[in-house]
């Protein structure tokens, strides 16, 4: 019986190894510099200096450098607000383009299929340069078409020094590459639906919305929380979207998100201890999020 005990867990002994080099050492490692001091000095030196919880009070109340409502006005709506707003922009479009590719037929399906795959294919990096010629304050596709339609003057505009306008360009930049992923999840699902419960619901007077609220949203609660909950992931943890466009890279802290300040903290300013505290403060809030959604789906789930 001891053997037939231990034998799956010596199976797994490999992978589990594996994961916890890959994993769970550099949660730690990230954890243990956020108590520390660990600037430039410190690397030379290779002398870490224990300061608690000084990275955090310094995110909290406000690191060098930075106004004390540094995190609660820009860096929190920032991330929360952007990462919100893209999750149900992502979860709204995919499902229109799945239940698109539900009502055509197979040659149109394999053509926006094909099309979707492409844009989930194309590397962030690429899409965000792409955004950004479109976007161009000088010489934009963007400014061309609104400047000739009369929105806006001969002397340009600059979309990339504005907070708003440069989050909206994220946001279209990070729903375009997200949205193919959500739409052949759930077409994959709504493949599963019977056709008879809505052919029945059809036959009683339902309405194509009635159909789907009350049909197809209830058997496909598992796909969608699944794409909600990998969207969550993805959209908190931007960082190449915001980075790589004009003032992400570090000259304008008003569009950073946790992601992006915890790269400039470490890499830009040599301060690898805040840097470790704003990226633990990101899993933290990453986490919570995602078990409060958990918890309420699995709430919903009980309760029907």
């Amino acid at each position: 019986m001891r053997e037939s005990k231990t034998r799956p867990w010596l199976l797994l002994a490999g992978p589990l190894l594996v994961i916890a080099g890959l994993l769970l050492y550099p949660i730690v490692r990230v954890t243990t510099l956020s108590f520390q001091r660990y600037n430039l000095r410190e690397v030379i030196s290779g002398s870490p200096v224990f300061i608690g919880w000084d990275n955090y009070r310094q995110i909290f109340t406000g690191a060098p450098g930075l106004p004390a409502s540094y995190l609660w006005r820009t860096i929190l709506p920032n991330t929360v607000v952007f990462a919100a707003l893209a999750v149900v922009l992502t979860v709204v479009l995919g499902t229109l383009v799945a239940l698109l590719l539900q009502s055509v037929g197979p040659k149109t399906r394999a053509v926006v299929i094909g099309a979707a795959l492409i844009a989930w294919a194309l590397p962030a990096v690429t899409g965000t340069y792409v955004w950004v010629w479109i976007f161009d304050p000088d010489n934009g596709v963007a400014l061309h078409f609104l400047q000739s339609i009369g929105l806006v003057g001969s002397e340009g505009h600059n979309w990339f020094t504005d907070r708003y306008s440069f989050y909206a360009i994220a946001l279209l930049n990070v729903v375009h590459h997200s949205y193919p992923f959500v739409a052949i999840t759930i077409f994959a699902g709504l493949l599963t639906v019977p056709t008879e419960l809505h052919e029945a619901a059809k036959i009683d007077g339902a309405s194509a919305w009635r159909r789907f609220w009350s049909i197809t949203v209830p058997l496909m609660r598992p796909a969608f929380a699944v794409v909600t909950i990998l969207s969550t992931i993805w959209d908190f943890k931007v960082f190449a979207q915001i980075y790589l466009m004009p003032g992400g890279d570090g000259s304008n802290p008003e569009v950073f998100n946790l992601g992006v300040w915890s790269y400039v903290s470490s890499i830009n300013q040599t301060k690898y201890g805040l840097g470790s505290a704003i990226a633990v403060l990101l899993t933290v809030v990453l986490l919570l999020i995602t078990l409060v959604y958990l918890r309420l789906l699995f709430r919903e789930e009980d309760t029907a």
